[in-house]
């Protein structure tokens, strides 16, 4: 076609177009130059129009830029249209797109951004002598590599990136997008892709755990810990040894009391207790952070004897605890009298904690306590006092258990309310008051609106939020409360349903929980993770689902574990969302302000004159229906868990 002004006919999709070959041929080298050239081979409908098996509605728009060099993105899908442009190689219309893409995501973050802790430059690695016996660690050290890598990246946003690829080895976000359980890079079999997994592994924030104004990064094989100031913001305080097995789970506690250790050492000033388990063993650390360098002690190496499931302090001391059936323990670390002492805790299924006390729930129906305050007493039969608290009616599996303690109970220790949930989707509240001692906890309320096994339940002071194992599908209930305690007047009632879908591996499941976090007597949050390699987390409110914003990583990079925590600076405490990325980085977020703005109640309607009994609607909650293809198109669906099953039938009452 020679003929500048000849037209061409068109169906793309269905849709027929009339155009002339100049007008598709202006931008040199694209996919129309090379279809009208004779390069791409062409297939005509039964008019003689060439086909084009694209979305006719976009190409619309492009063929009108293809003619008047100028476009209307008002009502337009800029992303689904960056991507047809690139399909056609239509490159002017692609970085005016990509521009205007950029200018809602900056590599600084959006206004609730709070903080960048890049990835270790050197990471440590086991058997490489790392200096795994030394007991002292330079604050400065850490803070200058600190201050290089943050140097390093900021000459571009995709830096992080840059340091994942040292040594010339690409990420793993870099040869998958499909989880890492699933990944290309596992099915090559060739001595280069275990370097690699090996390698993104080592550099993979694993867990990511945070105490007052301290936050411990784990890594497969060391700990970093982080402090915050007013003054100095975050930076690097202690470093962990090297540790040779893969590390599990951590426990951190700050501002600890000193005393003398087991081997006769001094850890008087100790500010920072941090706890490691690998399988079944459990490493105990205490750093004094008000000396330079940072000293660092061994507190001492404890053997469960079955793997560590949840890694925990309850006030000062240090809980590990195993729900291995009938193998079921509970070990307890008692920083007064630097004693470890385990004891067998049958069939344990979930656990909570309030005050001094730790509850366990069981799978025959029991609810069971352990008084930390009490654990010095018993220590030559070495009975940890594990009492039973409650026995569930119908002898129902308890799989979730939530404790309240009302603004009496410091006044009188009597006054507490527990909300627990069961396998058979029960959703159970008891109740002690002073009145009731002497009989125990009495059943206040029994909700049975779930058909699977419950998996979350939070009592909370104006709410009663809980979680079944159907794709996290969320029930919450209104509480009345009269002078601070729990009221059938007018009574519990329901207030939202929804669910907080994740498609996570289980073993990535308990540093990736999706909540509710927050205080009792606050506005509670779920944080819902998509799929497993995603750089988007949606935060919702626990009581309507609520969306309270967007969070988008600033690099780019794969969020890899998370956990929101109330971090206490000098001027007001924060509640912060941490997100550890595959890159090695964290990455901080305050969503104390949305929050807030989220859990206002909204304005009555102009047209409502009485308002009462009727609640604004819920706007939107989770992912829209084209995020979530977004999200799922990046995902196996294939390779991605399945539901738990729905439980068992209920069995009859007696």
């Amino acid at each position: 076609m020679a003929n500048y002004q000849e037209i061409v006919h068109l169906n793309v999709g269905g849709t027929r177009f009339a155009t002339s070959w100049h007008t598709l041929t202006w931008v040199p080298d694209t996919f129309f130059t090379a279809l009208l050239s004779g390069r791409i081979p062409t297939v005509r409908d039964e008019t003689g129009a060439i086909f084009i098996d694209r979305d006719p509605n976009l190409f619309g728009l492009i063929l009108n830029f293809l003619r008047t060099r100028d476009i209307d993105l008002t009502t337009v899908n800029i992303r689904a249209l960056r991507h047809e442009c690139d399909y056609f190689g239509i490159t002017p219309l692609s970085r005016r797109l990509a521009l205007c893409d950029e200018m809602n995501h900056s590599a600084c973050g959006d206004v609730l951004f709070y903080g960048y802790l890049p990835p270790p430059l050197n990471p440590p690695i086991p058997g490489n002598g790392n200096n795994r016996n030394t007991t002292n660690c330079s604050r400065k050290n850490s803070t200058a590599s600190n201050t290089d890598v943050a140097t390093n990246r900021s000459h571009s946003r995709n830096s992080s990136l840059d340091l994942r690829t040292v040594g010339r080895i690409p990420s793993q976000d870099q040869l998958s997008r499909c989880g890492r359980g699933h990944s290309r890079a596992a099915s090559l079999g060739n001595t280069e892709s275990h370097k690699v997994n090996t390698w993104a592994d080592s550099m993979k924030v694993q867990i990511i755990k945070a105490h007052h104004n301290w936050i411990a990064v784990a890594y497969s094989h060391f700990v970093t810990g982080y402090r915050l100031t007013d003054s100095c913001g975050w930076y690097v305080v202690f470093q962990s040894p090297v540790q040779d097995s893969v590390i599990e789970r951590i426990a951190l506690n700050a501002k600890t009391g000193g005393s003398a250790t087991s081997s006769g050492s001094n850890t008087s000033g100790t500010d920072v207790m941090l706890g490691i388990a690998s399988g079944s063993h459990v490493r105990l650390w205490a750093f004094s952070t008000h000396t330079e360098p940072v000293r660092r002690t061994l507190v001492g190496t404890f053997n469960l004897g079955v793997r560590v499931e949840h890694l925990l302090f309850v006030g000062p001391q240090l809980v590990a605890l195993s729900g291995a059936g009938s193998r079921s323990k509970a070990g307890v670390w008692h920083t007064s009298t630097q004693h470890w002492q385990t004891q067998d805790v049958a069939h344990l299924t979930t656990h909570d904690t309030a005050g001094s006390f730790l509850l366990l729930g069981t799978a025959t129906g029991a609810i069971n306590y352990i008084d930390m305050q009490k654990f010095p007493l018993r220590m030559k039969d070495n009975d940890l006092l594990v009492t039973q608290l409650y026995k569930d009616p119908n002898q129902e599996p308890i799989t979730a258990i939530s404790v309240y303690l009302t603004p009496k109970t410091n006044l009188c220790g009597n006054w507490i309310e527990i909300a627990y949930g069961t396998r058979y989707g029960s959703v159970r509240v008891i109740v002690q008051h002073p009145e009731t001692v002497g009989h125990g906890p009495q059943l206040f309320q029994t909700f049975t609106v779930h058909q699977s096994p419950v998996t979350k339940v939070s009592l909370s002071e104006n709410y009663l939020v809980s979680v079944c194992s159907e794709y996290n599908h969320v029930r919450s209930w209104r509480v009345t409360r009269f002078r601070g305690m729990i009221s059938t007047q007018p009574g519990t009632t329901p207030k939202a349903a929804f669910k907080v879908l994740a498609l996570e591996a289980p073993t990535a499941q308990p540093h990736n929980d999706c909540g509710p976090y927050g205080e009792q007597d606050e506005e509670q949050i779920f944080i819902q993770k998509v799929v497993p390699d995603t750089d988007t987390l949606y935060v919702r409110l626990a009581s309507n689902g609520k969306r309270v914003c967007t969070i988008r990583s600033v690099d780019g990079s794969a969020v890899s574990c998370f956990t929101v925590a109330e971090c206490e600076g000098a001027l007001r405490p924060r509640r912060l969302l941490l997100c550890g990325h595959r890159s090695g980085a964290a990455q901080l977020w305050d969503l104390t302000a949305p929050t807030d703005r989220a859990a206002r109640p909204a304005p009555p309607a102009p047209n409502n004159a009485s308002g009462e009994g009727e609640e604004s609607p819920v706007g939107e909650g989770g992912p829209s229906p084209d995020e979530l293809v977004r999200l799922l198109s990046a995902c196996d669906l294939d390779a991605a868990p399945a539901p738990l099953p729905h439980s068992p039938s209920r069995p009859l009452q007696p």
